[in-house]
């Protein structure tokens, strides 16, 4: 089981105190840092100092690590165009050493658009579906040849498909809840497949449909990666748990519920729930980004009897 931390820096991080934690977690042994991509604060409170933009910061971490993966839950197709996406991440991935890993979105929050000028349109699942084969046939185009697509929502026309990342092939990630087109989509698209915030229940039956898509698709299912995000708070004992809880406005027996809370015994237990159904990686949402020793303790006590 491979433990990534995923971080939500528009409820209120700077470039530094995403640094901080992304060294963190290459110094204690997780696989990756993620990052959400939003522009504006959900929830309560100022949002101060302000956002940070996922594909800037991940740009500075490429650099400033060695060994973590690098990636997004998910980017958010209405923030780019595909052809810009393609050359960010190809970028981004090559000043990483080949360490970058695109999760891609259509994009939902429409006040973060509002409060920004970005445009909302309501037509997202046929435009994701058109910046994926764009993205992925930019990537896929043998230098020297070109690249063209007629789509509904996007043209291209004689692409020199530049630059290419230095990965052979930059795995995507496609993720959410949705019955029918996202599995299709998945299957079609993705190397992982991501649910967030799902019940053992939910996951297990959206794995399934996600397997069932790609077998109609003439795809092995275990070609591709299965993954859960969830919210963590770990304790020593029941009053850290609740201290922890408390800082990140939530209360104990909903995390316990819907997030892996807990101590350690009772996290590594839930986790080993999540792997039964089949999902090998879990997204670790930390929303208290100055408490350092809660991934220490993660680190130490749950990460160390996964294997």
């Amino acid at each position: 089981m491979d433990l990534r931390i995923f971080t939500e820096p528009q409820q209120g991080a700077d470039y530094d105190t995403l640094l901080t934690v992304a060294k963190a977690t290459e110094d204690l042994g997780f696989d990756a840092f993620y990052r959400s991509d939003h522009y504006l604060r959900m929830g309560p409170g100022d949002g101060l100092p302000g956002p940070t933009d996922a594909w800037i910061t991940l740009a500075g971490l490429a650099r400033e690590t060695e060994r973590i993966r690098l990636g997004t839950l998910m980017t958010a197709g209405t923030f780019r165009l595909p052809g810009v996406l393609a050359i960010q991440v190809a970028q981004v991935d090559r000043m990483s050493g080949g360490r970058v890993e695109l999760g891609l979105g259509a994009g939902w929050f429409e006040e973060e658009h509002k409060a920004y000028g970005i445009p909302f349109p309501k037509e997202k699942f046929g435009r994701l579906e058109e910046q994926l084969e764009i993205i992925t046939g930019l990537w896929a185009t043998e230098v020297g040849k070109t690249f063209d697509f007629d789509g509904t929502y996007y043209q291209l026309t004689d692409s020199p498909a530049l630059p290419k990342p230095a990965q052979a092939k930059v795995p995507v990630l496609i993720g959410g809840h949705g019955a029918t087109r996202t599995p299709r989509l998945a299957a079609r698209y993705a190397d992982e497949f991501n649910i967030p915030f799902a019940s053992l229940e939910d996951s297990e039956k959206q794995f399934g449909r996600v397997r069932d898509a790609a077998t109609a698709a003439g795809r092995a299912p275990d070609d591709l990666v299965y993954s859960n995000a969830l919210v963590v708070c770990v304790g020593r004992n029941d009053a850290e748990v609740a201290r922890r809880a408390s800082v990140i406005g939530r209360e104990v027996a909903e995390l316990k519920a819907n997030g892996l809370a807990g101590s350690p015994a009772e996290v590594v237990d839930k986790i080993g729930r999540y792997g039964a159904i089949g999902s090998s990686r879990i997204y670790l949402q930390v929303l208290d980004l100055d408490d350092l020793e809660h991934l220490e303790l993660i680190s130490a006590q749950v990460q160390s009897q996964l294997g």
